[in-house]
């Protein structure tokens, strides 16, 4: 059994405004590897994983993990009763 590695790089990118072109030469990477990471088509190496959480200032787990992500959906839907008091 062959275990995926998931990934928040295409919600990253788009929460921060960058395009797969501009992460990919910050992280000296084709642009399509970007795309192959985001679909989970590419694993990848440590060195690459710890570069992309650092692009984005978060910690490699909150970019990787070997389980699914829940979607955001779902986790509205877990506790309706959360509102932002902000």
């Amino acid at each position: 059994m062959t275990e995926g590695v998931h990934n928040r790089i295409a919600l990253l990118r788009a929460e921060q405004g960058v395009t797969r072109r501009e992460l990919a030469d910050a992280l000296g990477v084709h642009y399509q590897t970007v795309g192959y990471l985001e679909r989970g088509e590419y694993s990848p190496s440590l060195t690459l994983a710890l570069r992309i959480a650092e692009f984005f200032g978060v910690p490699v787990e909150a970019v990787f993990s070997l389980a699914p992500f829940p979607r955001v959906t779902d986790l509205h839907r877990a506790d309706p009763g959360q509102a932002s008091t902000a």
